[in-house]
């Protein structure tokens, strides 16, 4: 949680910078990043509003240079029930990126909550070995998703996910249970190599920098220590980005931003890469006035940018959803505005319009540090 989110009362001192900056967009958000060596952009979803609107699919054509399917490369997404693929959604989807000249990542193999895991999978008997019966599954799962879409996909979130931040332990699942958690994560990277052996291999997960996160961070940091020391095939941690309040617990400001360095710095010591995922702001506990919650969302992601794009070594930057009327957070029910009024999360507003945010992030990107060629 970051200090410009505190409290409907409380905006950061830097908000008057991003009062009145909304407006015409400027340089595209992928040129900026173009020359720093990063790429910039969002995930995209196969409904009305995003994929099959002509408007909304120009405005992420202008403005980045890499996309991530929102749901439709998700294992319940591509076999809602066994043996039965839906390729499609996910396939226009990439056709689309490439033929606009956009890289596609990979988002993921397993998403390890219960309850994303597909219903399906949780009735099948693994016979009289369940631990191989629960390899065999996982190896038809990524054998055929990585065969179907080979080299055009780049970058895969593997794992999604994996650490419950109530207690910063392993979550457990349908495939969890016969292989163990840790087996389980290690198998699941080693098929990835195998079967996307080109590919970029990450771990991905939402810890924050506030204290409510700590277990969490800690949990992430656990389990990329060991993965280190097991020889696991895992090149990249994915920062999700859902900055905001999440919870009711006192912001500290700075010291969220030190204690975010500090988890930083441990995971790339540990010599992982870095990519923002799924970037958005909750601004639920900001003044219900247009101009002051813009302002403070903007002044929010700031200050986690500037911490979390000085390292070079994460090369991806992506939002999860470039307009405030398409982002998840409007009807996610566990962390509502008390006023019920729609949320601000993203750098353009229900209408396409460019809002401080988009400043915010093109001021970030360009005071950022050069990646290595």
């Amino acid at each position: 949680m970051l200090h410009a989110l505190a409290g409907a009362a409380l905006l950061p001192s830097g908000v008057n910078a991003f009062a009145a900056t909304a407006g015409a967009p400027g340089e595209a958000l992928k040129d900026i990043a173009k020359r720093k060596g990063l790429r910039f952009g969002t995930a995209v979803g196969s409904g009305k509003a995003q994929f099959g609107d002509p408007a909304y699919r120009a405005l992420v054509e202008r403005e980045c240079n890499i996309i991530v399917a929102e749901n439709e490369m998700k294992w319940q997404a591509l076999e809602p029930a066994r043996d039965a693929y839906r390729f499609g959604p996910a396939d226009a989807m990439l056709d689309w990126a490439n033929k606009s000249g956009m890289a596609m990542r990979g988002h993921n193999l397993f998403w390890q909550a219960e309850k994303w895991v597909p219903a399906w999978v949780a009735q099948v008997d693994f016979g009289a070995q369940p631990a191989r019966g629960a390899e065999r599954l996982m190896r038809k799962h990524v054998q055929t998703v990585c065969a179907h879409y080979g080299t055009r996909i780049g970058s895969w979130d593997v794992v999604n996910e994996a650490i419950d931040p109530a207690d910063g332990k392993l979550r457990q699942n349908a495939l969890t249970r016969p292989l163990g958690a840790i087996d389980q994560i290690d198998l699941a990277f080693r098929l990835a190599h195998e079967y996307a052996p080109h590919a970029q291999l990450v771990y991905n997960d939402y810890m924050r920098g506030d204290t409510g996160s700590a277990k969490h961070r800690a949990g992430v940091l656990a389990l990329l220590a060991e993965l280190r020391k097991r020889g696991t095939p895992i090149h990249a941690l994915g920062l999700q980005g859902h900055i905001g309040s999440w919870d009711e617990s006192a912001s500290a400001g700075r010291e969220d931003m030190l204690q975010w360095r500090r988890f930083l710095d441990e995971a790339t010591s540990m010599g992982f890469d870095l990519l923002i995922t799924e970037f958005d702001v909750n601004d639920r506990r900001l003044p219900a006035d247009i101009a002051q919650r813009d302002a403070g969302v903007a002044a929010a992601a700031r200050d986690f940018l500037d911490v979390t794009l000085s390292y070079p070594r994460l090369t991806d930057f992506l939002l999860w959803g470039m307009a405030d009327h398409i982002n998840w957070l409007q009807t996610w029910d566990e962390a509502p505005r008390l006023d019920k009024l729609p949320m601000r999360p993203t750098p353009y507003d229900a209408q396409l319009r460019a809002k401080p945010l988009r400043t915010a992030i093109a001021d970030a990107m360009r005071a950022m540090p050069a990646r290595k060629a």
